[in-house]
Order: C-alpha cells, then structure tokens, then sequence
C-alpha cells in the first residue's frame, strides 16, 4: 500500500521505525505554551448551617492545534490513527484533546495539513522538529471485502514523498464537507 505524503515543512517527513507498526510525526514550528490559569473563585454554601464551604476556581487550560507539517493522501477503504508518543506527556505535559485524532481518506488535499490539538497542563516550549506524535493505518469501516483481503496478504505502508497530493482540499480539522 502506498501512502503520499506532501512535506509542507522541510524535516517533517514521518519518521519510520525498524520495527513496530507507528511512525513518528513532529511539530513544525515552535510553540510555547502557557501554564494553567486559575480564574474567578466561586463559593457554595456560604453559611448555610452544618453544610461545609466549598471554593473552587475555574481553570483556563491553554491549547493549541499543533501543526505536524504534513498532507496525506490514504488510500480509499483505510483511515490514519493519530496518538501522541509516549513520552509526550511526561516531556512536555501535553495532552491530545480528542483523546485519539482519526483521519479518513476524504483529507488529502495541498492544504489538509495534519494537526495535533494538544492541551498544556504546564507552561513549556516544544521546538521545531520534536517528536510529539505516531499514527498508523488500519482499515476503516467502509472497507470493502476486496480492500481486507488486500488488507491482509500486504506488507507494510510504503510511504512516498510527493510535490503535490492532486486532490481538493476538505478545508482544514472540524471544517469539512460534513455537517
């Protein structure tokens, strides 16, 4: 199976292991982020008898949609899983807001760049380059029977770097064609 990738930014191509199923995708751009911010105290049961005060803060969590300085074009019948690497939560205190980030094959387009939307539970620089996330390529629901047998008796992804992915573009994360 052949997966293009167009590099948006030079030294972003995904990085591919010996061994084990996931490449690595980094940040293509410094990024700074903020440490938490606690807001407005909020009291409850303010002298209400027995019933114990309670205080509580809201709390701004700074985030951002890392950019990861690739465009990919997945065949049809397969979609990508983005998760963040292991250590990115111990390095940089990061956070993947959607928990898992899936990409179909229908975001292939120039400008369909892949993101990170990553929350910071501490003030950190991430610099140009860092490793923060891996995906891999499983076959989607719509699979077709041809596409799992396929599937099955395939090596492993080839991925291959391109100048232009030829397709239109969906719009960009949470902007696409659906409602």
């Amino acid at each position: 199976m052949k997966i293009k990738i167009l590099e948006k930014v030079q030294g972003c191509f995904p990085f591919e292991f010996e061994i084990g199923e996931w490449y690595d995708l980094c940040v293509s751009e410094d990024v700074k982020f903020k440490a938490p911010q606690a807001n407005k105290m909020h009291i409850r049961n303010k002298g209400k008898g027995d019933i114990p005060e309670v205080r509580t803060r809201d709390v701004d969590f700074d985030f951002k949609l890392l950019p990861l300085g690739v465009a990919m074009e997945i065949p049809k019948g397969y979609e990508a899983y983005i998760l963040p690497r292991s250590s990115t939560f111990k390095k940089y205190g990061l956070l993947l807001a959607n928990e898992e980030g899936i990409i179909d094959n229908s975001f292939k387009g120039d400008n369909d760049q892949w993101m990170f939307p990553a929350v910071a539970t501490r003030k950190v620089f991430i610099p140009k380059g860092t490793r923060i996330a891996q995906f891999r390529i499983q076959l989607s629901q719509k699979a077709t029977v041809w596409q799992k047998i396929k599937w099955l008796f395939s090596s492993k992804p080839r991925l291959v770097k391109v100048s232009s992915l030829g397709n239109p573009d969906r719009k960009g994360i949470g902007e696409g064609t659906g409602n």
